[in-house]
């Protein structure tokens, strides 16, 4: 048989009117898409649909009466604390804080503590994060976000570390950095932020070599990031293809877990049916059994639209706990 061939893509730039800006830190006047072949695939930075927002009045609390106060009281508590230089005048990023904690202001501002406080502690992966020195990881494609939402609305990041995964050529502190431009990107969307984004890891192939690669700190850094760091609702982590062997690697992350985070990770191995009841095959690739027509987005070509995304990053690391 003829190898398929792929679908022609190419970047496309979409100007930013003053709608699309106020969700961003910067004063980008383009944002870059992938054109694949008949889809485009971008930052989603438009207002939800109304099936969207009938989940955040559901399931978040909101609506304009609990919204407006949860702002305006928010903004408030991080005006009093003389330690955070944050984004006070950005209403979108305050929202962005209060969704996944279901507009409650306090907990929010514990949540905005938390994510700079872990930024601190870990800054030497944060120090002036930005694609444009992240280029490897994306260059390895085992980091990828499938083109299009799953059937709940959230977004899907694959994590590809078995035999794809050349451990000797990137380290799994770059695969941390991929993840967190990723996430970070995700955080900008309005959808994103009420719908939450699941992970499929991908263990396929995992040897003893990799296996040695993931300690205890590195493992407590991702669970404390996931679990207590991170203002984005992750809804499911989904291990499939795992060999035996990453029992050992799952031991060294068991200790951190709490009950919320530990109940939303599911070992699926090659049962693909399992894998279907909580991603619905019209939104999965052929390789895991799915039937989406859309072509894959490899890693370099989410590097090519990240890359355009550079200024944007640069501004969202400009905000965090005042150096003393």
């Amino acid at each position: 048989m003829p190898a398929q061939q792929e679908p022609q893509t190419s970047i496309v730039l979409r100007e930013v009117t003053p709608e699309l800006s106020r969700h961003m830190l910067s004063d980008v006047s383009t944002l870059p898409a992938v054109q694949l072949g008949d889809f485009l695939l971008q930052i989603e930075l438009d207002d939800p649909k109304e099936s969207v927002r009938e989940i955040a009045r559901r399931e978040l609390r909101e609506t304009p009466d609990v919204v407006k106060p949860a702002v305006e009281d928010l903004r408030r508590l991080l005006e009093d604390d003389k330690e955070l230089h944050v984004p006070l005048h950005s209403e979108a990023w305050l929202v962005r804080f209060l969704r996944p904690c279901k507009f409650y202001p306090e907990s929010a501002y514990d949540l905005i503590k938390r994510y700079y406080a872990f930024k601190v502690k870990n800054h030497a992966q944060y120090n002036g994060l930005a694609p444009s020195k992240e280029q490897n990881i994306f260059n390895q494609n085992i980091l990828t976000v499938l083109p299009t939402r799953d059937q709940l609305g959230r977004r899907v990041l694959v994590l590809e570390l078995g035999k794809k995964w050349k451990h000797n050529k990137c380290s799994l502190d770059e695969v941390f950095k991929g993840c967190v431009l990723f996430l970070e990107a995700a955080m900008l969307e309005p959808e994103t932020q009420i719908c939450g984004a699941v992970v499929i890891f991908d263990m396929d192939g995992l040897s003893m070599q990799q296996v040695w690669q993931f300690t205890p700190p590195f493992a407590k850094r991702i669970v404390d990031w996931l679990q207590e760091s991170i203002p984005l609702r992750i809804k499911g982590l989904y291990i499939i293809n795992q060999p035996y062997i990453f029992n050992m690697v799952f031991q060294l992350f068991k200790p951190f877990l709490k009950e919320k985070l530990r109940s939303r990770i599911i070992f699926m191995g090659k049962d693909r049916e399992l894998l279907h009841k909580h991603i619905t095959p019209k939104c999965l690739p052929e390789n895991y059994g799915g039937t989406l027509t859309i072509p894959p987005v490899t890693g370099p070509q989410w590097l090519q639209l990240l890359l355009l995304c550079d200024k944007e990053f640069n501004a969202i690391n400009s905000y965090g706990y005042k150096k003393k």
